[in-house]
């Protein structure tokens, strides 16, 4: 069992900050690597050829193996979620009469696209609601493999549900897609880095995530898994470095009609970013020291009891086996006061996000029990 890493962070003592969901807050190493990368752009001619090129394959490479991917070739450098579906919308091909799946309130970045290439292509969005009744997480997968036809051409769904943590069984849906000749695509970004995702398993068609959550990277950054199914697809944008030779700068006028291999061809342009790629492979790189297994293994023991006490005091949440530990969303008693929730959060100084009817909680390895036990005291004026 890992300990409290807070003091690999600039947090201080009088801030509990139970949001990573939210944006995580900045390693001190990852700072580090910000500042001298910043201060090396002062002086460009220090900058050479292989700059472009090198760091960005070891980042590529450290996320594979966060993910267990055994091609590294097959994650590009994006600047956001939604670059990230735009190459997958751009490649999907769609049929009237077709249809793409996805969950109720399911992050915008993972909405937008598919409504525009639906409405584009006479196709329309099935949207799969939970159920009213608590606990919703089987009974919602459920719905989800029921939704799978012949007519689905894609399903598009979050590792975890943004806003409380529910697990989504992605085996099971990869299978039932696979019979249906549906994409699977995952916006994993409120859940790798934090929680398991093994791409040998799960076989997604594209993974997605941003960079600045649970990777523990900048901002306007992130990485994205594609399979085979997008090897001889279009980009994005046109830009020289996602063309063979581009390493080659002598030959550059000499246009090359071929994309780079396999994911290459969808990095984003000025994708060498000499500032923002050494911060992210940082941050990727102390993760794989921590493993995912040990962080959820941390979240698990710091937050057990106080949820256990909440459900007593009548707060619902999912069970333990149907959500993450590192992000769960708590729903408060009929008639309990948000506004004097809020109000008790701000005297306490302890940051979570309220997504809907859900405060969602999500904790790290820089979170510690004196903080759990501000938060309880904020629950406990509205419920206690």
């Amino acid at each position: 069992m890992l300990s409290s890493q807070r003091h690999l962070f600039d947090l201080p003592d009088d801030v509990a900050y139970l949001n990573g969901a939210y944006m995580s807050p900045q390693l001190r190493a990852v700072e580090t690597a910000g500042i001298k990368a910043l201060q090396r752009k002062s002086q460009p001619f220090n900058i050479q050829l292989e700059d472009f090129f090198e760091p960005v394959q070891a980042l590529r490479s450290a996320y594979a193996r966060l993910i267990n991917c055994p091609e590294p070739g097959r994650i590009a450098i994006i600047p956001s979620v939604s670059y990230g579906m735009a190459a997958v919308a751009r490649n999907l091909k769609l049929q009237p009469g077709d249809h793409i799946i996805l969950t109720r309130e399911q992050f915008p970045s993972n909405y937008y696209a598919w409504e525009r290439i639906t409405e584009a292509h006479g196709a329309k969005i099935r949207i799969v609601d939970p159920p009213r009744e608590s606990p919703r997480g089987q009974a919602w997968n459920e719905a989800i493999l029921n939704a799978i036809d012949s007519r689905t051409a894609m399903v598009a769904i979050g590792q975890v549900h943004w806003a409380d943590g529910t697990l989504f069984d992605l085996k099971a849906i990869r299978e039932r897609a696979t019979e249906a000749g549906a994409w699977l695509i995952i916006d994993g970004t409120q859940s790798v880095g934090a929680y398991p995702f093994d791409v040998k398993e799960i076989q997604p068609d594209a993974l997605i995530c941003a960079g600045y959550k649970w990777l523990m990277g900048p901002y306007s950054i992130g990485v994205a898994y594609y399979g085979p199914a997008l090897d001889d697809g279009l980009p994005v944008e046109e830009n020289w470095i996602n063309r063979v030779n581009s390493h080659d700068f002598r030959n550059l006028v000499n246009y090359q009609p071929d994309y780079q291999p396999l994911a290459a061809r969808f990095n984003m342009g000025e994708q060498s970013n000499f500032i923002l790629v050494p911060m992210l492979k940082t941050g990727i790189d102390q993760l794989l020291d921590w493993g995912t297994t040990n962080i959820q293994s941390y979240a698990r023991q710091l937050l057990g009891t106080a949820l256990q006490e909440l459900e007593s005091l009548g707060c619902t949440m999912e069970p333990e086996e149907q959500r993450a530990h590192h992000l769960v969303g708590v729903r408060l008693p009929v008639g309990a006061d948000m506004n004097l929730f809020r109000e008790r959060l701000q005297e306490e100084q302890v940051h979570v996000s309220i997504r809907g009817n859900a405060i969602r909680v999500s904790c790290h390895l820089y979170n510690e029990a004196q903080e759990v036990e501000r938060l309880m005291k904020c629950f406990k004026a509205v419920i206690g």
